[in-house]
């Protein structure tokens, strides 16, 4: 009897075998043969489920984001206020901080092989950008956009900071500080809103 191959499930371990394996190498390092050579597949099998390195890395970049996205939900669920929401997250981030580290870098170096036209137009970006943007509001229960930038701006900073400079920013602290700043500006836009009615 022919072995039952879930196509899907295996195309998602090939795309955990490649993240570790641009993690440690490099996205610009590495072939499409050298790719099926690591993972220890064919070249035919490779192209089978990506037809380029680039789209294999669109979904790859896809696949982090729904588990991460997944994985951030379930972490809200089991929160009630804003700061424990805060907390919850930065603390998520400190506890995953080395994947986060290899997935900025992993991006990064692909981005320095792509035309920034063709990254700032490409839908995977963009879709994901936006459930990112639609955690962020969650989390925060604010649709005010200069708010959602901001704290998704301060997070990605924060591990910019650590990658770069080691433990000088702590994510505690950080938590902690955004959960004053957020609680004042929301408790004063609610105050502005009641002020013009």
């Amino acid at each position: 009897m022919p072995k039952i191959v879930d196509h899907d499930q295996y195309r998602k371990e090939l795309l955990t075998k490649c993240f570790d394996l641009f993690a440690a190498k490099g996205y610009g390092a590495v072939t499409m043969r050298q790719i099926a050579k690591e993972l220890g597949v064919s070249t035919g099998t490779l192209y089978h489920y990506f037809p380029s390195k680039q789209a294999l890395f669109w979904q790859l970049y896809d696949e982090l984001n729904e588990r991460d996205t997944a994985s951030m939900n379930a972490v809200l669920n089991s929160t009630d206020t804003l700061e424990e929401r805060i907390t919850a997250i930065f603390d998520y981030i400190a506890q995953n901080e080395d994947y986060f580290f290899k997935q900025f870098l992993i991006t990064g170096d692909f981005y320095q092989q792509q035309d920034r036209e063709e990254i700032l137009a490409n839908e995977t970006l963009k879709h994901n950008y936006e459930l990112n943007r639609d955690f962020v509001t969650k989390a925060l229960e604010t649709d005010d956009p200069a708010v959602v930038n901001f704290a998704m701006c301060l997070a990605t900073g924060i591990m910019v900071v650590r990658l770069f400079e080691g433990n000088v920013v702590e994510y505690a602290e950080q938590a902690q500080l955004l959960n004053k700043m957020l609680t004042l500006y929301l408790q004063g836009s609610a105050l502005s809103d009641v002020n013009v009615t």
